[in-house]
């Protein structure tokens, strides 16, 4: 048992090295780049009435449409969302990030 222990260790120590000196376990120096091109005013106008505002730690879509009515949401959470998702097409509700800059609907009317 202790001969079969000891093949099965070493064929696993050669195969090891065998991998690392052909593939390499270390991240290669080359740096691929990809660019990509956006345009921020290449989407058409939305008729719904929207304020641009960045995201801060903790903040949600409804806190902050929340925020800047000074006063509960007048619209379903359902209507906030779809409202959102037109004016930010691509991005959703849920996955909004820090610091980042997303137009909001403006429900002040």
């Amino acid at each position: 048992m202790k001969k079969l222990f000891g093949l099965v260790l070493t064929a696993l120590i050669i195969y090891v090295i065998y991998i690392d000196l052909t593939v390499g376990t270390l991240p290669s120096d080359s740096i691929q780049t990809v660019e990509a091109k956006v345009e921020p005013n290449s989407q058409k106008k939305s008729a719904i009435p929207s304020f641009e505002a960045t995201v801060e730690p903790g903040e949600t879509v409804i806190s902050i449409v929340e925020h800047q009515l000074k006063k509960p949401l007048p619209v379903s959470i359902t209507d906030l969302v779809k409202d959102f998702k037109l004016l930010n097409p691509g991005y959703s509700p849920e996955k909004i990030q820090v610091g980042a800059t997303y137009q909001f609907p403006d429900y002040s009317n």
